[in-house]
């Protein structure tokens, strides 16, 4: 028999087709414009519409902004893990399926040149926090049938994702009414203080003590294995995030002595107030204000981030905030099949 060939998609498990859309956008932001790093104001944007939803959809949907973990980019979302299907699939199996309403999910890119901009504004990275609640939700509101209105719009990501969902609508309830935040980055003194002693000896032994040298070499190397260089470029780009360099536009300031890795107490504060952790009480009546607050996180994850979870939870019980906490057997990886049920449990949330 001759080997023809064949119409239409491979499927599963190369390609499964898709009962919904997924609009791959670029946009080009004036707010991340000339930032510090140089990094590109032109970015991907992608857009799902469920089964059935098209532009011109006769009443407005809820939607949630999926954000990305650290070193994340938008086109990840398509890669495979062996025998799984891509986030993509099972978002649309999800709602082919009949399983949620109807809503936009929008994927938002906010990748930088340091791995990621914690979604926060920054002198030394950029306006990323600005870019996605004051260029892209305009944006998605304008062009797709959503609901222009806090009430009816959500935020949901894993680690650094799982940190900018708990922070943004903290920081900006007027924009977001509802998070999902899958092992978010909190509990600062858990999560980050135990890699600093590794780092230093990282720094010390392959970079001779010196950011200058990690950098130059991590931009001449092929092959960037995260063991070699993952903590070292996550320290400096949390840095960037949390403590910029007022002196030094794109650059940060550490809390710890490279040297010794002991801890810088008045940069470390600055780390400090934007632990979500200690943020909760200060942001006591968006917290009131959210409509749902789904957390959790896997009870064996590296950086601790299940005690985060928990911390955080016990400043939303004290706040006298409504939530559900899930702590499961899992690690820090692997977790893309949460996702499309907390963008249940949100879609769910916003609805009329």
């Amino acid at each position: 028999m001759a080997l023809r060939e064949a119409e239409g998609p491979a499927g599963a498990p190369w390609e499964r087709p898709m009962a919904g859309a997924l609009d791959r956008l670029v946009v080009e932001s004036a707010l991340l414009a000339d930032n510090p790093r140089g990094d590109p104001q032109q970015r991907p944007l992608y857009v799902y519409r469920p089964p059935g939803v098209e532009l011109d959809h006769p009443r407005p949907l809820p939607s949630v902004y999926v954000i990305q973990g650290y070193t994340g980019q938008v086109d990840m979302w398509a890669s495979r893990t062996p025998f799984e299907p891509t986030m993509f699939e099972r978002l649309d199996a999800m709602f082919a399926a009949g399983d949620c309403p109807d809503g936009i999910v929008v994927f938002v890119d906010a990748w930088t040149s340091y791995g990621g901009s914690q979604f926060v504004d920054s002198a030394s990275t950029g306006l990323y926090q600005s870019y996605l609640c004051d260029e892209i939700v305009p944006f998605i509101d304008e062009r797709y049938p959503t609901a222009a209105d806090r009430e009816r719009r959500g935020i949901a990501g894993k680690s650094s994702g799982g940190y900018g969902a708990m922070v943004v609508p903290m920081m900006r309830p007027d924009v977001f009414s509802a998070l999902a935040s899958h092992a978010g980055d909190a509990l600062f003194e858990a999560s980050y203080l135990p890699s600093i002693p590794s780092t230093v000896r990282t720094l010390r032994d392959e970079f001779e003590g010196s950011y200058d040298v990690f950098f130059e070499r991590f931009a001449e190397a092929d092959a960037k294995p995260f063991d070699k260089f993952g903590d070292p470029i996550m320290w400096y780009g949390c840095a960037a995030s949390y403590s910029p360099d007022p002196d030094r536009p794109g650059k940060a300031l550490l809390p710890f002595e490279i040297e010794t890795a002991r801890l810088v107490e008045d940069v470390w504060e600055r780390w400090l107030e934007w632990d979500p952790v200690r943020m909760a009480p200060r942001s006591a009546d968006a917290l009131r204000s959210m409509r749902r607050i789904y957390l959790d996180a896997g009870k064996k994850d590296e950086y601790f981030l299940d005690l985060g979870a928990t911390a955080f939870a016990r400043e939303l019980d004290a706040l006298d905030v409504e939530y559900s906490l899930e702590l499961f057997d899992g690690k820090h990886g692997g977790l893309t099949y949460r996702y499309p049920g907390a963008i249940r449990e949100l879609i769910v949330a916003l609805g009329d």
